[in-house]
């Protein structure tokens, strides 16, 4: 009795298979890659034309199920490389929309065959790619798609087949045509545009008066920075005297989606040698104040900033005069001051973004 259980179940053993398979199918992923701070879609580049290839002959096997919406085709849109997430978004929108309009195109198939998201933020470790999947029918996950459910990272495994599969090449000028996207939705907060940028204020450097600076941004909000000043000049046989030496940090708040206005809190302190006429001054200065102004992006690496700082500056000097050659002491002063006490134009380097 026995051995008939065996002879039969080993009888329909080949009609089983297919249908466990069948039960089984996971979603078939693609990954489109694109060109940093790029829309275009360059399809003989870093494999996506072999991946182009695959998604549209399984378009085309399953291309009655994915018209009438049994399975649809999910896309999602990843970008983190600018500056707000809004342009992130934004560029995710069109990427997206470029992938979707060659699918469009090439099978036939509209817009509502498409379950479109996008994001501000990496994929794995990729930052320009768009994600299409496949939901075949048979899957039973289609049922309970979520338009906030959250797509498994690409395995290492599959990072290393498409480095592998990567074509080498210079990206070709082809264009493709947009399709609307529904809107997209929000995402985590991204970077800001610079991490650590190096600061040199234009008006100081006018004045010949070197002026080098460093600012870190925490995050893309907050940033924490500090400008120093240096110069030494004398002419006139010494009759004559500028110099000085100045430090002042500063903690910023940057407002607005795009991080452009700030405003932030200052201290300065540093010391002061003048003679332009015939009396002299020198002493020392501390103080602080609230500053405000706005970033001007030049490129991707340079930006110009424009800035003004109201508040009290406190400086204590003695003025003297030359007599031959000599420094006589002619009076020691003290002076409060309240009103403008920072100006800038500075050229921004962004070192590490």
């Amino acid at each position: 009795m026995q051995i008939h259980k065996f002879y039969l179940l080993l009888l329909f053993l080949p009609l089983l298979l297919p249908a466990v398979s069948m039960a089984q199918t996971p979603d078939t992923l693609y990954v489109f890659r694109f060109v940093s701070h790029k829309d275009m879609f360059y399809i003989p580049w870093k494999g996506n034309g072999t991946q182009l290839d695959h998604l549209l002959s399984l378009v085309e096997n399953h291309k009655a199920a994915i018209l009438s919406g049994e399975a649809p085709l999910l896309v999602d849109g990843y970008c983190a490389s600018e500056p707000t997430v809004a342009e992130n978004l934004k560029l995710a929108k069109i990427r997206s929309n470029r992938v979707k309009s060659e699918l469009i195109l090439s099978k036939g198939i509209n817009e509502n065959c498409f379950i479109t998201r996008n994001h501000a933020e990496t994929y794995g470790d990729l930052r320009h790619v768009v994600i299409v999947r496949l939901r075949l029918p048979k899957d039973e996950a289609a049922a309970n798609v979520k338009e906030d459910s959250v797509i498994p990272v690409i395995k290492e495994k599959e990072m290393e087949d498409i480095s592998e599969n990567s074509e080498q090449g210079i990206c070709p000028e082809t264009t493709s045509v947009g399709v609307s996207s529904e809107k997209p939705l929000a995402s985590s907060e991204t970077h800001p545009s610079y991490r650590l940028a190096l600061r040199a204020n234009l008006l100081r450097w006018a004045t010949l008066t070197p002026d080098l600076g460093v600012e870190w941004r925490v995050n893309r909000h907050l940033g924490v920075l500090v400008n120093g000043s240096w110069t030494s000049w004398s002419w006139d046989d010494k009759n004559r005297r500028y110099a000085l030496w100045k430090v002042s940090p500063e903690i910023r708040y940057y407002l607005g989606g795009k991080s452009r206005g700030f405003l932030g809190a200052m201290y300065h302190t540093g010391e002061f040698h003048y003679k332009l006429g015939n009396t002299g001054r020198q002493g020392d200065y501390q103080g602080g104040g609230f500053t405000g102004g706005y970033q001007l992006d030049l490129n991707s690496n340079l930006s110009l900033d424009f800035h003004a700082g109201v508040g009290y500056t406190y400086a204590d000097y003695d003025e003297y005069t030359l007599i031959n050659k000599v420094r006589v002491r002619k009076d020691c002063k003290t002076k409060n001051y309240w009103g403008i006490n920072q100006l800038g134009i500075t050229l921004i380097w962004k070192l590490l973004k």
